[in-house]
């Protein structure tokens, strides 16, 4: 990668720039790849950024760079939103119900690319890992502070409440009126302890 792929060669506001329309270049991804599928053109993509198809493409030389990207970008997203809405949210409950809102968010997301992540293709393989390897602690922290706090039952995994929560996200994929984040809200409450 040359100086000036990377940034490094350029001075702290052009390294600010690219950074910026990276970001907005994966959100706007995010975005048509709900709307549209993984196969959503990419100069919808660069028109949504508001950015030009050369800044695309030097971030993201091809559509599976990009489709990485976006997973990769999503998944750290949520996980670094664990601990901040533990220090935010009135109660370790509240956090958890919180996280799980933008989980099922990514997880709809996520649904878009499901095929291609299934697929053959190089530099796929690893995500499903990667996903876990992130989220599982995450959601682990956030059910044993609501735990110790004595506001949800011991007796669930965070891996069971993802795969759950995934499982009740799956009719957001073919059904625009179906509510994913109401579902999961449910099952969150359901963990309460009863008053």
């Amino acid at each position: 990668m040359n100086q000036s792929d990377d940034g490094a060669g350029a001075g702290p506001s052009r390294r600010k720039d690219a950074r910026r329309n990276k970001e907005t270049l994966l959100e706007a991804a995010a975005a048509a790849f709900v709307a549209s599928g993984v196969d959503a053109p990419v100069r919808d993509i660069a028109s949504r950024a508001g950015v030009g198809l050369g800044t695309l493409y030097r971030h993201f030389p091809t559509r599976a760079d990009l489709i990485i990207a976006v997973y990769r970008h999503q998944v750290e997203a949520c996980a670094e939103a664990g601990p901040a809405l533990l220090k935010s949210a009135p109660t370790p409950h509240d956090a958890l119900r919180q996280w799980i809102d933008l989980f099922v968010d990514f997880l709809v997301t996520k649904h878009g690319l499901a095929a291609v992540l299934r697929s053959d293709q190089s530099g796929f393989e690893g995500l499903h890992a990667y996903f876990l390897d992130r989220l599982v602690p995450v959601c682990t922290q956030l059910l044993d502070a609501a735990s110790a706090a004595g506001e949800t039952r011991v007796d669930i995994s965070a891996l069971t409440l993802m795969r759950g929560v995934g499982n009740l996200c799956i009719g957001a994929e073919t059904d625009p009126d179906y509510d994913a984040r109401r579902l999961a809200a449910t099952l969150v409450d359901g963990l309460r302890h009863p008053r």
